[in-house]
């Protein structure tokens, strides 16, 4: 089987989030064919690793779930792989396995993790049951998250917050406006703040990170004959790595601040850590030179954040284009599975 063939094995299991189980078992199945691995399952969680009795330790960690999509749908055609989660991240996968299973001597211990729920709430990642149920597993001296990056490593990665920003109106009769305010319109000051916002860039490390602010939803609206009195919208902010929760907070509540008023609520409702880009670590630069590509600060938000909080240097690197992630057309090609399987497994070696 080509490695074309072996992703699309994965690919064609339905793995959505806190759906895993089926893939899990895949996985572990697929370990144990290495005498050469100790290999656990924690909930729908699987690591395998090696215990001999080399100094360093090395992580390559990826996650099993996907965004929803149909399974069933998945196809090669040419040399590219398509199917909910073949870039995001099951091609990526499916090179782990192989070098997992590869028995080529290395002067490194290696722990292959594959962890659920990472596309849905941070409280409910499968890195986090492991972390809390056996932290054990997850020592190691560097670690490599297999996101999507295009062959090139993406230092470190961006905090996301979301907020809930609540205005405050006075209730009327539509027959009667002017005896009350109109929250929903108020609504209209903000978005247009929102709108005006430029990115700003941080440069740390050598690394530039560009962060965004953006409206993903608005609630308002009490009967079609009444003037609401209470309208909110939701907000999602990146955030560079050379921002607190509190910073970042502290900045918003300053940027709309023209458009609030006394009795409207900023409220913050989700927070992921940043990541620092970790380039001073000897590890990761060898990753970059292998990679023959400059290093880019992660858009989004990866565990690289949660290796980070531990203590652990991490990078992202793994097959595919980080823009595909999350599409109905997302694919993976072959020459970037080879691409990913050669830089790793000289990495490993």
């Amino acid at each position: 089987m080509s490695r074309l063939d072996d992703a699309f094995a994965l690919v064609a299991v339905d793995s959505v989030s806190r759906r895993e189980a089926a893939l899990a078992a895949v996985v572990e199945a697929k370990l144990r064919t290495n005498p050469a691995l100790d290999v656990e399952r924690v909930g729908d969680n699987v690591v395998g690793r090696t215990t001999g009795f080399h100094a360093t330790r090395l992580l390559v960690a990826g996650h099993l779930d996907t965004v929803p999509g149909d399974a069933s749908a998945a196809s090669i055609v040419d040399d590219q792989l398509r199917g909910v989660g073949a870039c995001d991240m099951k091609g990526s996968l499916a090179v782990m396995l192989e070098l997992a299973t590869d028995p080529t001597a290395r002067s490194v211990e290696v722990t292959w993790l594959f962890y659920a729920r990472e596309e849905i709430a941070r409280g409910e990642s499968g890195l986090l049951e492991i972390r809390e149920l056996r932290p054990d597993l997850l020592d190691a001296d560097v670690v490599v998250l297999a996101e999507p990056t295009g062959g090139a490593v993406e230092a470190g990665c961006q905090g996301t917050l979301r907020v809930g920003v609540t205005l405050q109106g006075k209730r009327a009769h539509t027959a009667r406006p002017f005896t009350g305010r109109n929250a929903v319109h108020r609504l209209g000051t903000l978005l247009q703040k929102v709108s005006s916002y430029e990115p700003r860039s941080a440069l740390i490390e050598g690394v530039t990170y560009v962060e965004q602010l953006q409206a993903v939803s608005v609630e308002g609206g009490v009967a079609p004959n009444v003037v609401p009195d209470v309208a909110s919208c939701t907000l999602n902010h990146r955030v560079a790595p050379d921002r607190s929760l509190d910073q970042a907070v502290d900045w918003l509540t300053g940027f709309l601040g023209p458009a609030l008023e006394e009795g409207d609520v900023v409220e913050v409702l989700d927070w992921a850590p940043s990541a620092p880009p970790s380039m001073t670590n000897d590890r990761l630069l060898q990753l970059v030179r292998l990679t023959n590509s400059s290093v880019r600060g992660k858009v989004g938000w990866t565990d690289v954040a949660t290796f980070a909080e531990m203590g652990v240097a991490a990078a992202n690197f793994g097959a595919g284009d980080p823009l595909l992630a999350h599409r109905s057309d997302e694919f993976v090609t072959l020459d970037e599975l080879d691409e990913f399987a050669r830089v790793l497994g000289e990495w490993l070696r």
